[in-house]
């Protein structure tokens, strides 16, 4: 199995940018479809950005859309996720996901995801 751990997270100003990382091992991260999910206080956990074993297709919550990339390092087993324009809104905890190695779509569903990081906290100040 692979094991996820995230990093990058801190505290921003409004407007500012951050990039998250989600280092693997254990496996290769590019045999995984991966995502990206959120958790703020007293709400659910979110989708916000995933991305095919094979790269080509990424998706986006409507509410990062423009801002978030989503991107591979598969030189140094990670993926990333560079968030821009950060608003106080998108304070939460991140955490990324792997799915199975035989699922190589990205999706916008958490239980379609059987690897989780344990988090990290962006926080973005008004």
């Amino acid at each position: 199995q692979v094991q996820l751990v995230e990093s990058g997270g801190g505290l921003v100003q409004a407007g500012g940018s951050l990039t998250l990382s989600c280092a693997a091992s254990g496996r290769a991260l590019d045999s995984y479809a991966v995502g990206w999910f959120r958790q703020a206080p007293g709400k659910e956990r979110e989708f916000v950005a995933a991305i095919s074993r094979s790269g080509v297709y990424t998706y986006y919550a409507d509410s990062v859309k423009g801002r978030f990339t989503i991107f591979r390092d598969n030189a140094n087993n990670t993926n990333s996720l560079r968030m821009n324009t950060l608003k106080p809104e998108d304070t939460a905890v991140y955490y990324c996901a792997a799915r199975g190695p035989n699922s190589g779509g990205g999706s916008r569903r958490m239980d379609e995801y059987d690897y989780w990081g344990q988090g990290t906290q962006v926080t973005v100040s008004s």
